[in-house]
């Protein structure tokens, strides 16, 4: 067996949806001998070992891996993107697929990443950035509503505000400079609202070739109708029917873009590049790049891809991904999360989840866990986001119908979900002109 066909024993950081869709992935490759997930949870242990592992340790991740001889760590999360556990795995010797603490700037600061768009010439919504209150309240003042303000680090997904009123601008900068998200509010980026759909295009890149991924859309509201708070993220679907050929074109260019700039800047970024993306009247403008997968993203793209992700992933690690092509079933699909009552604000854990099996016998349709835990044989609720219920169909309604009849087959006290994914982009690009 030569090298480029041997299986090698991978160690997957993360706990999520994103998670179990990237372990049942890797699982079903001929080339991954033992899985390890740290920490996983419910599903994820049906695809290889959940160990305990403190994630967010780059000595303690390395250590593991090289002791038991692991060929590659899978990072998931952005928080340990941040914190250089990438940089620590390739010091040890091992492939890494995730960037190190210098690349996940692009989604561990804003200012970085706002930045570095200026620098590439990117179009993105026009931003002041703050690090003192009175200064950010001067600029809302100034500048009105509509606006959004992000607090720039890390804020589990919390930290972005968009205003649609001058004292919900003012408020949002005050909870950020109050210490309401702790030090990711030290500096505040201050922008324009941007109008129009939104699409997430993700990318494989061993940073100098860049593979975009298939497009997707998420739907971030807790209620339907796009009402509420915003979340990790309530349902979403591939690709997406309303994007051009031509915007398509120019997020696609706006990636290569991103990943050149970075490699003149001497940052090597090894992984998935998440470009978040709204579609304005003037064209596609960055949002935002995450340093990593998406989430729910991942659960409706990896079902898609036809590659072998061990060998995609390893050829990012290597950076020999110019070898590489990426290959997509013609399948639409469409994922719907499952929450606990409350969510995004507080809820309950330890609920029992039943009917999983009966969703999955369903033809074309994947359960992945998201938060949930197994104890004495029984899948307990341990999260917000709960369950990711995937569909692939021949037909965008196909597959968002039998997401729905796979939603019905599962129960647990508290069961929350939103009931219109995908509504809006069925009635075509005019639903987004109101």
């Amino acid at each position: 067996m030569n090298a480029e066909s041997q299986a090698i024993d991978i160690l997957l950081l993360g706990s999520g949806g994103r998670e179990h869709a990237i372990a049942k992935k890797l699982a079903a490759s001929p080339r991954c001998g033992k899985l390890y997930i740290a920490p996983g949870n419910g599903g994820t242990s049906q695809e290889g070992e959940n160990i305990s592992l403190d994630e967010n340790d780059p000595a303690a991740v390395a250590a593991f891996a090289k002791d038991h001889g692991c060929g590659m760590v899978v990072i998931g999360p952005e928080a340990p993107l941040v914190v250089g556990v990438a940089d620590a795995v390739r010091e040890a010797g091992i492939p890494c697929f995730g960037p190190g603490a210098e690349g996940a700037q692009m989604e561990g600061s804003k200012l970085f990443s706002k930045q570095l768009m200026e620098r590439a010439g990117v179009p993105t919504a026009a931003y002041g950035s703050f690090t003192d209150e009175q200064s950010a309240l001067d600029c809302v003042n100034a500048q009105g509503a509509p606006l959004v303000v992000k607090a720039d680090g890390l804020a589990a997904g919390k930290g972005v505000i968009v205003a649609t009123e001058l004292e919900q601008a003012l408020d949002a900068v005050h909870e950020c400079f109050s210490g309401a998200f702790g030090d990711a509010g030290n500096t505040v980026v201050v922008e324009e609202m941007l109008t129009g759909p939104e699409c997430s295009l993700l990318a494989f890149t061993d940073g100098i070739t860049v593979r975009p991924m298939a497009t997707s859309q998420d739907h971030k509201r807790a209620l339907e109708g796009d009402l509420g708070p915003n979340t990790g993220g309530m349902g979403v679907y591939s690709p997406v029917p309303i994007v051009t050929p031509e915007e398509h074109e120019t997020m696609v260019a706006i990636m290569h873009q991103t990943v050149e700039q970075l490699h003149r800047e001497g940052i090597d970024y090894r992984g998935c590049l998440y470009g978040g993306f709204m579609l304005t009247p003037a064209g596609p403008k960055v949002l935002e790049f995450n340093a990593r997968f998406g989430d729910p993203e991942t659960q409706v793209i990896l079902p898609r891809l036809q590659n072998d992700l061990v060998d995609v992933m390893l050829a990012c690690a290597e950076q020999r991904l110019d070898e590489v092509e990426l290959s997509w079933c013609d399948d639409w699909a469409v994922s719907v999360v499952l929450t606990s009552a409350g969510y995004p604000g507080s809820y309950e854990k330890g609920k029992v989840i039943t009917g999983i099996e009966d969703a999955e016998a369903l033809d074309g349709v994947t359960v992945y866990h998201a938060g949930t835990r197994e104890q004495n044989g029984q899948i307990l609720t341990n999260g917000g986001r709960v369950i990711d219920v995937t569909a692939l169909g021949a037909t965008f309604e196909d597959a968002r119908n039998l997401a729905y009849a796979a939603c019905e087959k599962i129960d647990f006290e508290g069961k929350t979900l939103r009931h219109d994914i995908g509504l809006r982009a069925l009635k075509g690009r005019s639903a987004w002109d109101a």
